[in-house]
């Protein structure tokens, strides 16, 4: 069973061709997908962003609450999932709180058996072993303790925020491990933690790898 993420830059759920380019990845008819909101405190307008988004979608939706929660299982709550979508917010606290109720545990077991990982700023940072993150400053800086199933660094919102450019090549010159830059709208797809392809739903989408002698762009395929 292939190991697979995709990670995107930003705005996931403002684009149904990113949701079902994901969703067609889980090769189900009807695919259970599980929306993690921590990063945002479980903010109750993101779930019903969520909900709507996939309205009219075929696929089995639901949602984990960390602040209130009502799950015993976790473990299997979320190995039970084809797709596990986090969103954004507070990548820092996300992980700590994570932490704190075994939620990363489970991603681990559930993506080695065959969860397709997925998500948007936070939701994208956390897969990798650092990023860029507003989770302590305004000024954004580095964080250093992320999941670390894929290697290296991400930078999303790489078009929308625009102290992320500089703000990343500053990091990765101090020591920041090089990684890849995304665009909103832009996602990067992984298998076996190997990059794959990556595709945006916009014309306008781009992805860079960064390292300390830049940026060199990546190819996009346009998928909507």
């Amino acid at each position: 069973m292939s190991r697979r993420i995709v990670a995107c830059g930003g705005e996931q759920l403002s684009y149904p061709t990113l949701t079902r380019y994901v969703l067609d990845l889980a090769g189900k008819p009807r695919p259970k997908i599980l929306f993690v909101p921590t990063a945002s405190g479980d903010d109750s307008a993101y779930l019903l962003t969520f909900y709507q988004a996939l309205g009219g979608v075929d696929c089995e939706p639901s949602h984990l609450a960390l602040f209130n929660r009502t799950v015993d299982d976790i473990d299997g709550f979320i190995r039970s999932q084809d797709v596990v979508m986090v969103g954004g917010g507070n990548t820092a606290n996300m992980l700590a709180i994570w932490r704190v109720h075994g939620v990363e545990v489970a991603l681990r077991r559930a993506y080695r058996s065959g969860t397709i990982l997925t998500g948007w700023s936070a939701g994208c940072i956390c897969w990798f072993e650092a990023g860029i993150t507003d989770s302590f400053t305004l000024e954004l800086g580095p964080l250093r303790d992320g999941l670390q199933l894929l290697k290296g660094s991400a930078c999303p919102h790489y078009d929308s925020q625009e102290r992320r450019r500089p703000v990343y090549a500053r990091e990765i010159a101090a020591g920041l491990a090089p990684g890849i830059a995304l665009d909103d709208a832009v996602a990067a797809r992984y298998e076996d933690e190997r990059l794959i392809e990556i595709v945006s739903a916009k014309s306008s989408g781009r992805a860079f790898r960064v390292d300390a002698s830049g940026e060199h762009p990546l190819p996009v395929r346009p998928i909507g």
